[in-house]
């Protein structure tokens, strides 16, 4: 399994066990991306753990080169020395350090390949991380908002569902019609008076009618017509 894969495995193990927890969304998203820094710095020294490797790799080719080269060297001396056997000895045992610089090359050439695909699957969880950083903040907006509408739809529905409302109504009712009845009894208090005035008058009128009608008797009676 790459390193990016490892690193995806556990960030995955990480999210999925928040959001069985049902954390808070902004403490998920911190959480998450604490976790993922923990993950690069694991990944960080996998990777340095590899170029050690190769690096060492490398110093014992180099070094089994330069025995080679040494070995060389004193064949070649040998041989001025008119000494061929020790030429050959030397030559034999410079053969070996190039077997065994040539089977270090080979593990140094794999175990660079496998580095740079380190590094670029290191680059790349950065590069995931930086991202996840930048969407953070907005997520976590995003989040708040989304609580906001909500809890607000709650209390939407809260409100249909709550008889106070209804009692308010059917109280505003009341008193509309208890300021309606009053002004009607107003407005019958003001015709009851109007027609009390009227009979006062034609009372009067009446009163009037009579007292001029017996003066005309009366004067009739006593000659005075």
């Amino acid at each position: 399994m790459g390193l990016f894969d490892r690193f995806k495995r556990v960030v995955k193990a990480n999210i999925n066990d928040m959001i069985s927890r049902a954390e808070n969304p902004e403490k998920m998203l911190n959480q998450l991306i604490v976790d993922m820094n923990e993950q690069l710095f694991e990944s960080k020294k996998s990777v340095a753990s590899a170029i050690a490797d190769e690096k060492k790799l490398e110093r014992q080719m180099n070094q089994n080169l330069a025995q080679s080269k040494d070995w060389e060297e004193k064949a070649r001396i040998a041989l001025r020395a008119g000494k061929e056997d020790l030429a050959k000895e030397a030559l034999l045992r410079k053969q070996e350090y190039d077997n065994l610089a040539s089977q270090y090359r080979e593990q140094w050439v794999a175990q660079h390949e496998s580095v740079e695909k380190l590094k670029e699957s290191l680059r790349q969880v950065q590069q995931k991380i930086e991202e996840a950083q930048r969407k953070k903040n907005l997520l976590i907006a995003r989040a708040k908002r989304a609580e906001a509408q909500k809890r607000i739809q709650q209390t939407i529905g809260g409100m249909a569902d709550n008889s106070a409302f209804e009692a308010f109504d059917r109280m505003a009712s009341k008193v509309d019609r208890i300021e309606a009845e009053a002004d009607a009894m107003k407005e019958l208090e003001g015709i009851t008076a109007d027609e009390s005035l009227e009979k006062k008058f034609k009372a009067l009128e009446s009163s009037a009618a009579s007292a001029d009608f017996l003066l005309e008797e009366f004067k009739k009676k006593e000659g005075m017509d």
